[in-house]
């Protein structure tokens, strides 16, 4: 469980990214957090695995007060919790596997670092990984031969050979074209059912948002005002999520996704 305890987060040059957060999210939902660019959306995931400090309130997970985490306990509590990002953050002259096997490397004594040397079990649970997001045969292949949408995919098969409770995914597929947009969104789809893995992902495309997520969060100037079950997601709602911008904003992603298209 996941719990944000009036949560406030302000940059040192005075932006307040986030006011008086509370929100509560159990594990194995999908959550979508929507709104305008700057709204806070990435800035709300990041502190949940603290890439990002909160200034003041508090933020649970699993008992944990993550804000009074340090050092070891920081990397720790971070195993648990994968992060997928838009840009992939993939190493793409190296084969797929190694890029899988690199979740491993916090956990490995310092000669295994040096020598770059994986155990069997390593290899058997990347490979494990990699099957289940569809792209075993590619295991041997270097990722900069695969397209965009399987280089996301070498991504969240890094995330599930680690074995977390969570999985935070800031834009995962704002570089994708509509169709590999969609065959992503069933991995994170099928991985958050069948592995019962909480999914919190911060996304443009609302559509998208709406026909996979569970639960739409929509944040405006750093505030959550709306919290509820996609079902309940009127235009109306939209609107005010987007403070009266709503049209232009989806004028704008489709026109950014006819563009990568």
């Amino acid at each position: 469980m996941i719990a944000f305890i009036e949560v406030n987060k302000t940059y040192p040059n005075g932006t307040a990214a986030l006011q008086n957060i509370n929100l509560t999210i159990e594990q194995g939902e999908f959550v979508a957090v929507i709104g305008l660019s700057g709204a806070g959306k990435s800035t709300l995931i990041r502190c949940i695995n603290r890439m990002h400090d909160i200034t003041s309130g508090k933020l649970i997970v699993d008992d944990v007060d993550v804000s009074k985490l340090k050092g070891a306990h920081i990397r720790k509590f971070r195993r648990r919790i994968g992060m997928i990002f838009q840009s992939f953050n993939l190493v793409t002259r190296a084969t797929v596997l190694s890029n899988v096997l690199v979740s491993f490397v916090p956990e490995l004594p310092m000669w295994r670092k040096w020598t770059g040397m994986f155990t069997k079990q390593h290899k058997i649970q990347a490979l494990e990984a990699l099957d289940k997001v569809g792209i075993l045969d590619k295991a041997f292949m270097r990722v900069d031969q695969l397209s965009g949408g399987q280089q996301q995919r070498v991504a969240l098969a890094r995330t599930l050979a680690q074995n977390p409770d969570i999985i935070l995914a800031d834009e995962p597929i704002a570089s994708l074209d509509p169709v590999t947009s969609r065959i992503v969104m069933d991995d994170f789809k099928r991985i958050n059912k069948e592995l019962n893995i909480s999914v919190i992902m911060n996304i443009h495309h609302v559509e998208i948002a709406l026909e996979y997520a569970d639960r739409i969060i929509g944040i405006r100037k750093g505030e959550v005002v709306f919290d509820g079950a996609t079902s309940k997601v009127t235009q109306a709602i939209l609107q005010d999520i987007y403070g009266g911008k709503w049209e232009a904003e989806q004028a704008a992603i489709e026109e950014q996704a006819s563009y990568v298209g």
